[in-house]
């Protein structure tokens, strides 16, 4: 190759020690080939120590800057084939928000459109607003005009992005909010769902959960918990409390009864007793969630939970996350079987890997469905029966 861009991700330190391992294999690349062009971008290049450590141990390293110098990178790729000079850019300023940049989507069915990016809340666990920058929202008129773009190209399923949906257009001028954004992207015409990625409980408000009826919105909801204890939701720095959070779920419900609901959970949080895990498990029983993605807490190098006290044993972390799957799966199996005899609208992504008849499917709740069929239906809505289920999947009929 000519030029090999290495992309991070800075979310777990291992993922970052993984980046720099495969780096430091295209060193010979260059030794073989000293005009070959290499280059470092995303989260981990970001942080102002990882760039400098590429700056002076990665001498064959050309360039390196984070996700909100993207749009730059032709000009980094001019500047090393001209031999210019090294460049090593941090997002130091406010990053601006560059439109038109061209994308390659592999999948034409299903899409994924970021309206937003940064970050504001500072969870103590997490590393993302130290690397993305602060919230910043993209205007409202070219978010719309990309996703009719997809629209009238027959994509069926569009996911909106950003580390907080919720707070979508807080800093732009004209009083824009997600509320807003869901109800004018339903009046474009087609058949089409949408789905948020991801929300934050603190600015899940009333006009949102009203728009989450709008026409094409997909009734499913991600709504992260991380714990079911308050005092361990204050040390998150979460912003809410367990009462306020279910107030949220609640008024989800009472809106649609049937409403998809899932969500992120941090098992072994520092400082996290036996009673705050049981009140996580209460409230998993108590919304029962159609599924959860749960993790066990990682320290992460930069965050301020890195360094607390009161750092939770990994085998009880483990006990715990056992006990927690344990249960939810146990929710999800009996979900998934209320569903049996039950006509539902799917759409199809395609063939199974091990059997040409047997295709992959997926409700508006993102609940997978394996059918068997002599047509392929990819890319298609159609509706299927569901005729048996398990813990992680349902089996349909057309």
């Amino acid at each position: 190759a000519d030029a090999i861009i290495v992309n991070t991700c800075a979310i777990r330190e291992h993922a970052e020690k993984r980046a720099l391992s495969i780096i430091g294999r295209y060193k010979h690349n260059k030794a073989r080939n000293p005009d070959t062009v290499i280059g470092v971008c995303g989260c981990m290049s970001a942080q102002e120590h990882r760039s400098e450590h590429l700056k002076r141990s990665y001498h064959y390293v050309d360039f390196a800057f984070g996700t909100g110098s993207l749009h730059r990178l032709p000009e980094f790729i001019y500047g090393a084939l001209t031999k210019a000079k090294r460049s090593f850019v941090l997002d130091t300023e406010r990053p601006q928000i560059a439109e038109g940049l061209p994308v390659v989507r592999e999948c034409a069915h299903r899409a994924w459109v970021s309206i937003m990016y940064g970050c504001n809340n500072f969870c103590t666990y997490c590393i993302v607003p130290y690397v993305r920058g602060r919230e910043r929202s993209r205007m409202p008129e070219d978010i719309i005009k990309e996703v009719r773009e997809l629209v009238e190209s027959g994509c069926k399923d569009i996911t909106l992005l950003g580390q907080n949906v919720n707070s979508y257009g807080k800093e732009l001028d004209g009083g824009y909010d997600i509320a807003y954004l869901l109800r004018e992207i339903s009046k474009i015409e087609g058949d089409f769902w949408i789905h948020l990625m991801t929300s934050h409980p603190k600015d899940a408000s009333d006009a949102l959960i009203e728009a989450l009826s709008c026409k094409s919105v997909a009734n499913h909801f991600h709504l992260p918990l991380q714990s079911g204890s308050s005092p361990i939701l204050k040390r998150m720095n979460r912003h809410y409390d367990i009462d306020r959070y279910l107030e949220i779920i609640d008024k989800l419900k009472r809106q649609n009864p049937s409403i998809t609901l899932t969500t992120d959970i941090i098992v072994g949080f520092p400082g996290e007793s036996d009673e705050d895990f049981e009140k996580t498990l209460e409230v998993i029983r108590r919304v029962e969630y159609d599924s959860v993605y749960s993790f066990v807490f990682s320290p992460r190098k930069g965050t301020p939970a890195y360094s607390m006290e009161d750092q939770i044993p990994e085998e009880i972390k483990k006990e715990r996350f056992e006990r927690l799957t344990e249960l939810q799966n146990e929710i999800s199996r009996k979900k998934n079987e209320a569903m049996v005899g039950k006509t539902v609208r799917v759409l199809v992504d395609g063939k199974s890997k091990n059997n040409d008849k047997i295709y992959t499917s997926r409700t508006e709740g993102n609940k997978i469905v394996h059918f068997e069929a002599d047509k392929d239906y990819t890319g298609q809505f159609i509706n299927l029966k569901i005729i048996r289920t398990d813990t992680f999947a349902l089996y349909g009929e057309i």
